[in-house]
């Protein structure tokens, strides 16, 4: 099993991710440097970097969870070179689960590869599944930004016109993001509850510890947004989701060791 750790995997990680961090500080740097020569107070561009820094911590531990949840399966470096550079807890388990899938190893993303050959092929798909995004951005991202502004404003000029507020294209796209998060959301809520797969086959369905871990991690985003909103913890709002995920992967490993042992492992597919 040390393909997935072995020694070159890791220089090659360290590597990619050392680069990804000097390129950070090296625009950290510049844009420092415009900010004095554009007259900005040393304080401002001091709390802007605090602000920054403060505002990664949430995504780092959205990533950590992301991380921990792949790690059985994939090992601890291509997840954590995917999640350092490009990615998200969304596409990342959704493209190595469809990929594990279509090599035929049942049980997706909660199943151990044993073979190196799936690994590499789970490994390019999450890989160049995502590339996708960089190649396309040089050339669709500044004209289709262009066109959704000129639409804003078409916009903006016809509700001053008839003193009507309508949605038009620039309250689609404020809808759309929404929804399509919404859409992955429901994705994965609907295989917890419902599940998919062959009896015989361990993690490939919905059961107790599934719904434990869906209800928890619900519960204690709720608790934690009342919590941010009533008491006006603006600092606690970026963390909602990531406390929620880690909170419910804790109960998911203290129900896993408490419930007895046939409870414990209660499937049902849909």
């Amino acid at each position: 099993m040390d393909f997935k750790e072995s020694t070159g995997l890791y220089l090659i990680a360290g590597g990619v991710i050392l680069f990804v961090l000097l390129q950070s500080v090296f625009f950290l740097v510049k844009a420092w440097k415009q900010g004095e020569k554009l007259g900005i107070d040393k304080k401002k561009l001091r709390d802007a970097v605090t602000s920054s820094a403060v505002f990664t911590i949430p995504s780092a531990l959205s990533v950590l969870a992301t991380v921990i949840v792949l790690a059985p399966s994939l090992g601890l470096v291509i997840p954590w070179v995917r999640l350092s550079v490009l990615g998200n807890l969304l596409y990342e388990t959704k493209a190595a689960g469809d990929a594990m899938t279509a090599f035929g190893q049942e049980g997706g993303i909660s199943s151990v590869i044993t073979d190196p050959e799936v690994f590499a092929g789970v490994a390019w798909v999450m890989t160049l599944g995502i590339c996708f995004s960089l190649v396309l951005l040089p050339f669709v991202a500044k004209p289709l930004h262009r066109k959704m502004l000129n639409l804003g404003k078409k916009d903006e000029a016809k509700e001053e016109t008839t003193e009507k507020k309508s949605g038009g294209i620039a309250g689609f796209i404020d809808l759309l993001t929404p929804a399509v998060f919404i859409g992955l959301i429901g994705a994965f809520v609907a295989r917890a509850i419902a599940g998919k797969g062959k009896p015989e086959t361990f993690g490939d369905g919905a059961g107790v510890l599934s719904v434990i871990t869906l209800v928890v991690a619900v519960g204690a985003s709720l608790i934690l947004e009342f919590v941010a909103k009533k008491f006006k913890l603006t600092w606690l709002e970026p963390f909602v989701m990531p406390i929620g995920m880690i909170i419910a992967m804790v109960v998911a490993v203290v129900a896993y060791n408490v419930l007895p042992p046939e409870l414990a492992v209660l499937e049902w597919r849909g």
